[in-house]
């Protein structure tokens, strides 16, 4: 056998028992007549010893060869180590080795394969499988492995049951991009990757599975993020004979579960909050709640005055900065330019200082008195040595500027603290979104999501004010699950369609097979679905989601270390019916 132990178990108890370790070569520090190597696997490290008095000559001579990330195999004696490291797991013992193997020599890596690299990100994602071999990326997969674990025992043990769907489906108009791919036995046809295995996960709810996950890699071809990859997984689920409160308790527990298991952390009940007050009080919907600076509007404390930019603007909105009152005119100017930027789009941004006394210093002095001031720190929750900070403008765009902006601050004073978990449950969202460029509604989740029964007479007289049975899990300002009620009745799905703008033909020939299902008794039904990479990677105190997977795609959607996507030669194109311009 290669080894008889790995590198991380060895300790004092071991002294003088013979072993055998195999691994790769962290360092070697060479004194001449003493040689320490450092060998690593997957588990830990354990320091060598290489001594020309009681080492063979050879295996000396070999050991003096040895480089970085060498593959050996090394026999010897577990012996108490003279000078210990308590910051090592086998800190206290070294193997005196006897017998030396290379089992594998290695050019020199073209990064350190330490913690603190001197990789750049190109040249690691290009050699994907040496950034693997640093802690911090093998301990992301690792700690990915123990959620996908926690994840599975917990729904197993709740009456889950993990189901297999389908790769190769059907290509559907709605939501992102698809990834299409061709099929050579069945001329001018595709397949498509799916997005989600939604309308499998409904049917199996129609074939009487009750309850079902599935941790599965979904596709979507659309321009990518940090947190975002062409290629991504799901903790996807559905329940049959349910109602909204049943699948929200169902995955809360979830949700509580792995907090407490892998972070430490206990929860009471989440709280919940509309659509339209995440909107109001922070600017988008998946708001971050670990901190305040709750938007206020001011609209009727500030457009009593002859200052034209507020009397023209749909809202007037701000934030208390905390602390902020002792922020210098270059750095209010610094914020000024940044909400200037192209990436938030402000004109420009107002500020008051709340200083000691009670007494208020803007930038719109002249048009605004004391009392009006006070009022806007009253309305924002201001207090003495804070600063507020006042956008306006059309209102959606102006939530979604000063969301940023909050956003922006908190990184800045330190009040995203990865250690910290506040989840949330958002609620009541809009059916259905107005496209300006199609001039048509689309589905603000997807087309299977019910509307409120008592709000379903609306969708024939006001479809913009239609609330959807939908629900998101936010965790620390990230939304990691969404759901849905899904609607189980033909005729209400076809109304459905109607208003997404299909005509008849278009919903069957696209949806035929699940509006078929539904004649044969369909239950009610509902689930959720958890973006597990960005899950893994918020539990594990980062909000990028590359570290926590094995070979990820870089922002243009190429793997660097196999070099995809790429060409593929006639001959297969041909056997595809494809013909290139």
């Amino acid at each position: 056998m290669y080894r008889s132990h790995n590198c991380g178990e060895l300790n004092a108890s071991h002294i003088n028992q013979e072993v055998t370790l195999a691994g790769w070569v962290q360092k070697t520090r060479n004194k001449g007549f003493l040689i320490w190597t450092d060998l690593r696997d997957r588990y830990g490290v354990t320091q060598l010893i290489f001594d020309e008095a009681r080492t063979q000559k050879d295996v000396f001579e070999l050991a003096e060869t040895l480089g970085r990330e060498f593959v050996i195999q090394v026999k010897g004696t577990v012996i108490e180590r003279e000078s210990k490291n308590p910051n090592m797991a086998t800190g206290d013992i070294e193997i005196l080795v006897k017998e030396l193997t290379i089992l594998n020599a290695a050019q020199v890596p073209p990064f350190t394969i330490e913690d603190e690299t001197d990789g750049g990100e190109d040249i690691r994602m290009k050699y994907r499988y040496l950034d693997i071999r640093r802690n911090p990326v093998k301990n992301s997969l690792l700690f990915r492995h123990k959620v996908a674990m926690e994840v599975r025992n917990y729904l197993s043990a709740q009456g889950f049951i993990e189901v297999e769907t389908p790769v190769l489906i059907k290509s559907t108009p709605e939501g992102a991009r698809d990834f299409i791919v061709p099929s050579r036995m069945n001329e001018g046809q595709f397949y498509a990757l799916p997005q989600s295995p939604q309308t499998f996960k409904q049917l199996l709810m129609v074939g009487g599975m009750d309850k079902y996950f599935q941790i599965v890699k979904c596709f979507r071809d659309e321009d990518l993020r940090a947190d975002r990859q062409p290629e991504f997984t799901q903790i996807d689920c559905e329940m049959a004979f349910v109602e909204q409160e049943d699948i929200m308790q169902a995955f809360e527990g979830l949700a509580s579960h792995l907090l407490k298991e892998l972070k430490g952390v206990e929860t009471g009940a989440f709280p919940r909050m509309t659509y339209d007050e995440a909107m109001r009080k922070y600017g988008n919907d998946k708001p971050d709640i670990r901190f305040g600076m709750e938007f206020g509007e001011l609209n009727e404390v500030a457009q009593h005055k002859d200052f034209g930019v507020f009397n023209s603007s749909e809202l007037v909105v701000g934030i208390a900065v905390p602390g902020g009152a002792a922020y210098t005119r270059k750095e209010i100017d610094a914020l000024i330019d940044w909400v200037k930027r192209p990436q938030v789009g402000a004109s420009g941004m107002i500020y008051v200082k709340c200083e000691e006394g009670g007494t208020y210093k803007s930038s719109v002095d002249k048009f605004y008195d004391q009392e009006d001031l006070k009022k806007w720190a009253e309305i924002t929750g201001a207090n003495a040595g804070d600063l507020i900070l006042v956008l306006s403008g059309d209102a959606f765009k102006t939530r979604t500027r000063l969301s940023a902006l909050r956003m922006e601050l908190a990184t800045r004073l330190g009040l995203r603290k990865p250690d910290e978990f506040a989840p949330l449950w958002v609620v009541d969202f809009p059916l259905l979104e107005w496209d300006e460029d199609s001039e048509r509604f689309h589905a603000m989740h997807h087309p299977f999501t019910s509307p409120k029964p008592e709000d379903i007479p609306l969708l024939e007289t006001d479809p913009g004010k239609v609330r959807a049975n939908a629900y998101d899990l936010v965790l620390n300002g990230n939304e990691i699950g969404g759901g849905s009620i899904r609607i189980h009745d033909k005729d209400v799905q076809a109304l459905m369609f109607k208003h997404l703008g299909f005509t008849d033909e278009e919903a069957k020939a696209q949806f035929g097979f699940l509006m078929d299902a539904f004649q044969y008794g369909a239950p009610p039904h509902g689930g959720l679905a958890f973006g597990f990479d960005r899950l893994v990677a918020i539990l594990g105190g980062q909000e990028t989601i590359r570290d926590f997977i094995a070979f990820p795609k870089n922002n243009s959607g190429r793997d660097v270390m196999i070099d995809a996507p790429s060409v593929i030669n006639n001959a297969q194109l041909e056997e595809l019916h494809i013909k290139l311009k």
